[in-house]
């Protein structure tokens, strides 16, 4: 028996005010989170604290919560009450030139073709101009050096416009890889920034993928990034140092980093564009989708 959108899909936008040129972000934890840079940085990116709720999924046919278990926890009502997996769908005005929905969540193990019908409604009813996933992603990449944040889309004519390539990979994937399909099928412009995490690290913290992230979001949707004031900063300096006393611990991971650096300074001069450039151009498109419309 399948699941149909209307049976998990919550949406409530009565009194929500008519958006200004809204995005879609979508940060999911799974496999297109590694080290959680992906999420952390869409939270920081968009924090809940200065958001509207108007959505929610149904957590309850997407999930083997023998994989995704729930949580015991008091709230401040010190009542016992669980947690279940949660995707939410939030709006973030009044930053920048646009609005902001905003889908954190967690990847579902089941029925992904419905999961990816009830983002396409959700971006639908709030007329969105486009979606852009966030990702991390495990790579041959050196924790010593500004990670570069590489673009992606379905859309041949973004592509185009953007400068940034389109899917070549062919196997497993992740169910963002099904949104994107799903969103393409609809005539729902998409893009995939994606950051590369140093596969020797991958349980470790890496608040520098996540201020990458955070500036190519910034840039592109022409959205300020949110003052944090230093924090980010400060992680980064400590968890540099953490990485580094992992590396001058083994002589031979040494010598790999060094290999790492000399490759990723040869592949930072052919990157995508720079996120000044990226952005000038995504908001170039949306203008002429708006104009065709």
């Amino acid at each position: 028996m399948g699941v149909n959108v209307d049976d998990v899909l919550e949406l409530e936008t009565t009194g929500l005010t008519e958006l200004r040129s809204p995005v879609m972000l979508i940060g999911l934890t799974g496999l297109f989170d590694i080290g959680g840079a992906a999420t952390t940085a869409l939270d920081r990116f968009a924090p809940a604290d200065t958001a509207i709720t108007v959505g929610e999924i149904d957590p309850d046919p997407f999930y083997d919560f023998t994989q995704e278990r729930p949580l015991v926890e008091f709230d401040e009502r010190d009542i016992r009450v669980i947690r279940w997996p949660e995707n939410r769908f939030d709006v973030v005005s009044g930053r920048g030139g646009r609005d902001l929905v905003v889908l954190l969540g967690v990847e579902p193990h089941l029925y992904w073709r419905t999961y990816a019908d009830c983002i396409v409604r959700v971006a639908r009813q709030l007329g969105c101009e486009a979606v852009v996933t966030v990702g991390s992603s495990a790579e041959a990449v050196p924790h010593s050096r500004t990670p570069l944040v590489t673009g992606s889309t379905t859309d041949a004519d973004l592509a185009r416009s953007l400068g940034i390539g389109q899917p070549s990979y062919q196997g497993v994937t992740g169910v963002v890889g099904v949104v994107q399909t799903a969103l393409a099928e609809a005539g729902l412009p998409s893009v995939s920034l994606r950051v590369g995490i140093p596969h020797y690290l991958m349980n470790a913290e890496h608040p520098q993928a996540v201020a990458a992230l955070q500036t190519h979001l910034s840039h592109v949707l022409g959205v300020p990034v949110p003052d944090d004031d230093g924090e980010l900063v400060a992680d980064i300096g400590r968890w540099r140092t953490l990485h580094d006393e992992v590396v001058e611990n083994d002589p031979q991971l040494q010598m790999y980093v060094r290999m790492l650096e000399a490759d990723h300074d040869r592949k930072a001069e052919a990157a995508i564009p720079s996120a000044d450039d990226l952005g000038a151009e995504f908001e170039r498109f949306l203008d002429e989708q708006r104009g065709d419309e």
